[in-house]
């Protein structure tokens, strides 16, 4: 009973332990593998060629494939036991990991696949790259699972490229070297060299020491040109890479150096029509995506030939001093430096357009000036055109005061003539006297020819003339003639000038202000009791500022007048024109001063109107005339 109750417990722990385990013990479905492509390679693992080619291949696959690399390492070894070996050594490394696609890069590797393949990889697609056509005519059309893109070297376009940019190129050299690969080369040149057009003499520096060529190539003159595939081998056996070899070359020459691979810009040749090696790789690599995708319907549409293109260092034809014109417009040009516009063609956008836009503000800017300079000028005219009709009705309302500021010199020199008439007829010596009259003769002369000159001064119409002047004296020169406008009316003038009161303007345009307010006060004291009829000018001087107050005793102004009293055309006398306290407001802003009138607030002799105009001193201002 005991035995079946513990058989119970180990059978249910049992089946506990199944359900717990038995879905981790299942065995594992196998996963999906990653494709595989083996590239054989003709040549050694560090060939410039070799090296573009598996870039250009690699950016093109996918990441999931898994490539592999071999190299054949043409021609340091290519006897039949190394093939052998070759064979054997593959076959047992990939014996468990066999490629799912082959690639073989060079026309060595194809042919060592299309004899080995059977063997190695059979039935395993081959897609071939940088094989040369050429090579691909010479055998068998190919299985219909090994497909590729030939190349060709292009030998004939180099030397045209060559002849093309040196014209009076008459020498042509072309160096090879000794290996297979190197006599297939030359074979191939000196077919194509038979082509040369006549100006152009041939000559081969084959199989010979790299020392020896590289002497031979310093030696060079200017009419001649190499070119060369470079070389594997040279005379004595030493091996290179084409690169290293032509690098060796370029260096050496003292003529300029031409080859057909890409892979040899930037050693120091000016360039050549070449295949690129990097664009075969991606070429490939776009053929073992299609393969590997099950499409082969692309096969079809490949391309007859990888395409060939002109590339050129830049930096050899500044040194050979080939003329950029005869570039072909679909060359490759390297190593040129960018122009400032390509390296900071943002940069250069915006500044661009920021020096557009500050040239449009800048002629908006100018233009705008002009025009408002020219509606100044117009303006300017205006007023000036303005304030000399003023003075000349200012003049026709002084002309008895100036009539009678002239006659008075006129009346004393006729006065003084005749009494020296009289005294030449006494017949006494009276040199005295008569010298005495002579001088009041020219004095009363003098003082009419100043009237006149003062009033030609006030009507003639000309130009304002700027320049800092001493308003005292202004005052002064008008006062004959407003205190014999004055004495007319019956008006005494009391004039009050300050110490110094230099100011900066035109000085009839500031006389014309003055007697404009003289004038305007006399007016005011018109009809008024003999004790107030005085007008009062005053020239006073208030730290950086000129005052000129010309007060009277009138009725004053009234209040509603004030604001409107410079105003055009507004006038409180019955035949005014409203002009002159508008011209007179006009004359003295453009001399940067301000004028404003003041009635008083008293009665009897405490009351009149006040005008006052300040300015600032002329040690305050510019001595530029105002535009």
């Amino acid at each position: 009973m005991m035995y079946r109750e513990n058989y119970g417990s180990i059978l249910r722990l049992w089946v506990a332990c199944w359900l717990l385990f038995a879905p981790a013990a299942a065995p594992a479905a196998p996963a999906e593998e990653n494709p595989r492509v083996l590239v054989l390679y003709s040549n050694h693992r560090l060939l410039p060629a070799n090296i573009e080619f598996e870039a250009g291949l690699r950016e093109t696959l996918d990441n999931s494939t898994e490539v592999n690399a071999e190299f054949l390492d043409y021609p340091r070894f290519d006897s039949q036991s190394y093939l052998d070996a070759m064979t054997t050594f593959l076959a047992e490394k990939y014996a468990l990991r066999p490629p799912t696609l082959l690639v073989a890069g060079g026309k060595g590797a194809l042919d060592f696949l299309l004899s080995h393949r059977a063997e190695l990889f059979p039935q395993v697609p081959v897609i071939h790259a940088a094989v040369p056509r050429s090579f691909l005519q010479s055998r068998p059309p190919l299985p219909a699972d090994i497909v590729g893109v030939p190349i060709e070297f292009d030998f004939p376009g180099t030397i045209a490229l060559a002849l093309r940019l040196h014209p009076r190129a008459r020498r042509l050299v072309v160096v090879t070297g000794t290996s297979v690969q190197d006599r297939a080369w030359e074979a191939e040149l000196r077919g194509d060299l038979s082509r040369l057009p006549d100006r152009v003499s041939a000559e081969f520096l084959a199989g010979l020491p790299t020392d020896e060529v590289l002497q031979r190539l310093s030696e060079l003159g200017s009419d001649t040109l190499v070119v060369t595939p470079g070389y594997f081998e040279d005379g004595v056996g030493h091996l290179f890479s084409p690169r290293e070899a032509v690098g060796l070359m370029a260096t050496a020459s003292a003529a300029p150096v031409y080859g057909p691979f890409d892979t040899f810009i930037g050693t120091g040749i000016v360039g050549g029509s070449m295949p690129n090696f990097g664009a075969m790789g991606r070429q490939a690599g776009r053929l073992v995506n299609d393969q590997l995708a099950g499409d082969t319907s692309a096969t079809p549409r490949l391309p007859e030939l990888m395409p060939r293109a002109i590339n050129l260092d830049w930096r050899q034809i500044r040194r050979w001093d080939i003329d950029p014109r005869a570039i072909p417009d679909d060359a490759i040009v390297q190593f040129k430096p960018p122009t400032l516009l390509q390296e900071h063609a943002t940069a250069a956008v915006v500044a661009i357009i920021v020096l557009l836009l500050q040239a449009g503000l800048i002629a908006r800017l100018l233009f705008e000036r002009r025009h408002r300079r020219r509606m100044e000028l117009a303006v300017q005219k205006q007023r000036f055109e303005l304030a000399h009709a003023s003075r000349l009705a200012v003049a026709g309302e002084l002309t008895g005061a100036i009539a009678h500021e002239i006659n008075q010199p006129l009346g004393a020199i006729l006065s003084n003539a005749d009494a020296a008439e009289l005294l030449l007829a006494s017949g006494t010596d009276r040199r005295d006297e008569l010298r005495a009259i002579v001088a009041d003769i020219r004095k009363d002369n003098v003082r009419a020819s100043e009237v006149i000159r003062r009033l030609r001064a006030l009507l003639a119409k000309q130009p304002a003339d700027w320049h800092p002047f001493d308003l005292n004296e202004a005052v002064r020169e008008l006062e004959p003639v407003l205190g014999a406008e004055a004495r007319r009316r019956g008006v005494a003038l009391d004039l009050r000038l300050a110490a110094t009161a230099t100011i900066l303007g035109d000085r009839i345009q500031i006389q014309q202000v003055l007697i404009n307010l003289v004038l305007n006060a006399m007016d005011a004291a018109k009809g008024l009791p003999e004790a107030r009829r005085v007008v009062t000018v005053s020239v006073e001087r208030d730290a950086d500022r000129l005052l000129l107050v010309v007060r009277d005793r009138g009725p004053g102004i009234a209040p509603e007048h004030l604001p409107r009293l410079f105003e055009s055309f507004f006038s409180t006398k019955p035949r005014g024109m409203g002009l002159g306290l508008s011209i007179t407001r006009t004359l003295v802003e453009a001399h940067g001063g301000r004028v404003w009138a003041e009635s008083g607030a008293g009665s009897g002799s405490d009351a009149g109107a006040v005008f006052r105009v300040e300015w600032p001193a002329a040690d305050e201002v510019a001595t530029a005339e105002p535009a």
